[in-house]
């Protein structure tokens, strides 16, 4: 039987790049797993129209929203292995969805191989422009000060802001009320109104409120300072180590799709991002480009499944 497979080795190698050279031969399917509409659609269906001049064949953007993102991963996950159906992973199908859910029907350690990154939003530490605190350490010292006292608000249980929280009140040592909303939106408008003292929300809706002078950002999440905040901390720089929190998107195909493939497409994904019009539309969403190998983008993956996983495991959050 050894001596078999080595045989064939040959022969595996050649159909592999036979596979690359043939690929791609007719129109490719990109699962988006959200509805249209949303920043995540406005971002990938520039990237696919550049995916598709770059492959020379169309790839078709194939929105399948339900169940938090769960629906449309879980028919990726079922795609044959040929690099005819791709999917749009994101930080809550990937990273947080499969320990949130008892039931998700994926394991992305399993299901999925990465691609490639596409881009990248640090999240913002922000609190309303009256906050005594106005650093990471006033805070953590007003925090230890007043145990309980202090409220920060998130969107539902389970998600990124949420998750933050508990990760912030894990590595800080602190004592915070977590005060859950149904949405992004409602956390937001108490914060403002001073109904609550501190949140996490992505980059983008914490620039527009400090432009506009309606809240004051103390950090953000991302292993390096953003370029749109140089005089502003990461996390990490403010004391709370290895604290990280990025929203990411990128593109997954099936295992067992031939490396010859994956490399011909995570060539196409570098090739749009360095697009000079595509880099100014994700500047413009505030998104950060990612050019990643796909070893690169396993490897960012499973540090924040890790990451994500012990937070919901140590907190014991769950969706059900």
């Amino acid at each position: 039987m050894r001596s078999w497979f080595i045989a064939c080795l040959p022969a595996v190698s050649f159909g592999c790049a036979a596979a690359g050279q043939d690929y791609p031969a007719h129109t490719l399917t990109l699962i988006v797993p959200y509805p249209p509409g949303g920043g995540v659609d406005a971002m990938v269906r520039i990237v696919a129209e550049k995916f598709s001049a770059g492959l020379g064949e169309q790839v078709i953007v194939d929105n399948r929203s339900g169940g938090s993102g769960n629906v449309g991963t879980r028919a990726a996950a079922k795609a044959a292995p040929d690099g005819y159906t791709l999917l749009l992973g994101h930080t809550g199908t990937i990273s947080i969805n499969p320990a949130l859910y008892g039931n998700a029907g994926y394991d992305p350690r399993r299901d999925f191989s990465g691609v490639g990154l596409i881009a990248s939003m640090p999240v913002a530490l922000i609190a309303h422009p009256s906050f005594p605190a106005k650093s990471v350490a006033d805070l953590i010292a007003l925090a230890k000060r007043e145990p309980g006292q202090l409220n920060m608000g998130t969107s539902a249980v389970g998600t990124g802001g949420y998750l933050c929280a508990e990760l912030f009140k894990s590595i800080a040592g602190v004592d915070l009320q977590i005060i859950p909303y149904k949405g992004t939106g409602p956390a937001l408008n108490d914060l403002i109104g001073g109904q609550v003292d501190l949140m996490f929300t992505e980059l983008a809706s914490a620039l527009e409120l400090s432009r506009a002078g309606k809240v004051r950002i103390l950090a953000v999440t991302a292993p390096q300072r953003a370029t749109e905040l140089p005089d502003v901390p990461t996390l990490i720089e403010a004391g709370v180590p290895d604290f990280i929190s990025e929203t990411w998107n990128g593109i997954s195909a099936t295992p067992g799709t031939p490396p010859a493939i994956v490399t011909k497409l995570n060539g196409a994904v570098l090739d749009v991002l360095n697009m000079p019009e595509v880099r100014a539309h994700l500047a413009a969403l505030n998104l950060h480009p990612a050019n990643t190998t796909p070893a690169q983008a396993a490897e960012f993956i499973a540090a924040d499944t890790r990451r994500w996983t012990d937070v919901i495991r140590a907190a014991g959050i769950t969706a059900e």
